[in-house]
């Protein structure tokens, strides 16, 4: 190609002369310029969007107002609004490091069991039946996103009807990941009504309904406690109910659990669901985490369990059911990681470092409700329009707080206080500083945008 460069005409126009230099130019760099290779055009691989909650995050980490908020992202923080080590974390972390036996080899497939078993007797209570009798598999994952993934891959794999998977129904409204985790490995999704706008409870007889209609076999995704985004329980009464009816039905239970412990303070009374369906003889399957509850969220430690009814095959079926799991998990991962497993097997094995996470979880559940009282107390003390009853009755981490999309946005603009958009507040990133300058802002926003 000739190095001279392409004479140009010039016009009595100074304006048109320029925009045909500048047009003849641009053809001229398109032709110079190669044609795009790739195999993932834009119109095949298009821009995804930016996920939600971490798009919230980096937002507040943008802010530089002295008075922002975050109640958007679901870890715990002190009074401080400081991410909490667990002192009972601390003293493993220095046994571990202090441990001449220690290393950095690859765990088995299967995980670390001294982690697993403790686990899996954590959820369903030291001397269960189900453990004696062998009928529970365990799976070391990537905290509690890699067991929902485990568990969908299984489920996709090896339970179907007619060679197609069956349907799985999720709460509305749910953990947003489910649905993704869910939907990529091909498993049908449906929801059943959770959420009751006006009461900012349970719509118990609306799930009820919905499990009932529902094809049987199907698989019931139920968080076992303290229900993320909204904060709503089931009683145990309720409990019992949805057992009986998803037995007449044939359902197929999936339990999420997130935050044993961490919901009440209670680790046994946050397993009660997962207890009573086990006791009841379902099968069933359960994606563990350990991120909310040892704090241990950058280091992703969880399990899954599969446990088997009670019949003369179950150690069988759990044998067979282990070695596919296996399977699955080499080929995604090889491996599960080793420390922060390391870090809740010592303590899952040790009377006192137990203990002494009892009473770490105590603090931080203490905190959470102590925050939940003060917000109601203070929206009642303002006046602010509606019932705010609610924030006390829900549990856990978060609350839904009823604030409408509108109200939302204009808390975030006016008062640099960061939510999701369904109005879903970490009561974590409260404290005895920003207490009641949240409360004025939500007060604010409700008159004004009633």
């Amino acid at each position: 190609m000739s190095s001279k460069a392409p004479s140009l005409t010039v016009s009595s126009s100074p304006s048109t002369s320029t925009s045909t230099s500048l047009s003849r130019l641009q053809t001229i760099a398109n032709h110079m310029s190669p044609a795009s290779i790739t195999n993932f055009p834009a119109e095949a691989v298009p821009q995804a969007p930016e996920d939600p909650l971490f798009g919230l995050m980096r937002a507040y980490k943008a802010d530089q107002s002295p008075d922002k908020v975050d109640l958007g992202i679901g870890a715990y923080r002190d009074d401080n609004a400081k991410p909490w080590v667990l002192p009972v974390v601390k003293k493993a972390d220095e046994i571990l490091r202090n441990d001449p036996e220690a290393n950095h080899e690859y765990l088995p497939i299967a995980g670390l069991a001294s982690l697993t078993s403790k686990a899996a007797e954590l959820l369903l209570g030291t001397g269960a039946p189900a453990i004696a009798e062998k009928r529970v598999a365990s799976v070391q994952t990537i905290s509690g996103t890699g067991a929902v993934h485990l568990g969908a891959l299984f489920l996709a794999r090896f339970y179907k009807v007619n060679g197609a998977n069956r349907t799985l129904y999720l709460s509305n409204p749910t953990w947003a990941n489910h649905h993704q985790i869910f939907t990529n490995v091909g498993i049908p999704i449906e929801q059943y009504p959770y959420f009751d706008k006006k009461t900012k409870g349970l719509d118990f007889e609306g799930m009820k309904a919905s499990l009932a209609n529902a094809p049987d076999r199907s698989i019931i995704l139920l968080h076992a406690c303290a229900h993320n985004p909204t904060g709503v329980d089931p009683t145990p009464e309720q409990w019992r109910e949805i057992a009986e009816l998803m037995k007449a039905k044939k359902h197929f239970p999936f339990f999420d659990t997130a935050y044993q412990g961490f919901a009440s303070g209670d680790l046994d009374r946050d397993a009660g669901a997962i207890r009573y369906f086990v006791e009841q003889g379902f099968e069933l399957v359960i994606a563990q985490s350990f991120a909310k509850n040892f704090g241990l969220y950058g280091e992703r430690a969880g399990c899954f369990h599969f446990v088997a009814p009670p019949a003369p095959d179950a150690a069988e079926v759990t044998t067979r059911v282990a070695s596919q799991l296996a399977i699955l998990q080499r080929s995604e991962i090889s491996n599960p990681p080793i420390y922060g497993a390391r870090i809740a097997s010592i303590v899952l094995n040790d009377k006192d470092l137990f203990a002494e996470w009892q009473e770490n979880l105590r603090t931080m559940s203490g905190r959470i409700i102590a925050m939940r009282q003060a917000l109601r107390s203070k929206l009642e003390e303002l006046g602010t329009p509606g019932q705010w009853n609610h924030i006390t009755d829900q549990i856990g981490m978060f609350s839904f707080t009823g604030l409408s999309e509108a109200q939302v946005q204009k808390i975030r603009s006016d008062f640099h206080i960061y939510m999701t958009k369904n109005g879903r507040i970490s009561m974590a990133g409260l404290n005895t500083r920003n207490v009641e300058y949240v409360a004025k802002a939500i007060d604010r926003v409700v008159r004004d945008l009633s």
